[in-house]
């Protein structure tokens, strides 16, 4: 039952107890989003920790009104490290996301082109009956066009979406 999704039934070996309303245990897969998400940013946060640390940043905040130069001069470092780190820990925090945004983005893409599909569509089914040499000759051929145009366009994105 639960063999598709993200969710399993440990091996654990609990008998069932029939005073208890409950007698399964459901744990998600180590793989899901949810833990890789939950264990990035516990090892970015501790990552950023001890660089700021490390780089001289003073753990508690200095009693002197006015700081040494020296000390200045490795905030300075340290905030500048940290900004130019910036980009590269947003990357590396947004990388997960960049596969299921595309997909999204693709399948998003599709039900747009086929809503043009429907709205073409009605004009096709209008402009039909002059198919072949009416005075509508020119529309049913220009709507027939823009639906085969728009309709491989929206499959073509569902298509993407699907093998990605």
């Amino acid at each position: 039952m639960l063999s598709g999704s993200n969710w399993t039934q440990p091996e654990c070996g609990y008998e069932r107890d029939e005073t208890r309303g409950c007698y399964h245990r459901i744990e998600m897969k180590p793989q899901t989003i949810g833990r890789v998400l939950g264990i990035g940013l516990r090892v970015a946060g501790r990552v950023a920790g001890e660089r700021l640390n490390a780089a001289g940043t003073p753990a508690q905040p200095s009693a002197q009104t006015s700081a040494p130069p020296q000390q200045v001069h490795a905030r300075g470092v340290a905030a500048g490290k940290a900004v130019r780190n910036a980009p590269r820990g947003i990357g590396g925090f947004l990388r997960p996301f960049r596969r299921v945004g595309g997909i999204v983005f693709l399948e998003v893409m599709g039900v747009f082109f086929l809503v043009f599909v429907l709205v073409f569509g009605q004009m096709l089914w209008r402009a039909h009956a002059s198919y072949r040499a009416g005075p509508d000759h020119q529309k049913f051929l220009l709507a027939a066009g823009l639906v085969l145009v728009f309709l491989y366009l929206g499959v073509s994105s569902f298509w993407r979406a699907r093998r990605k």
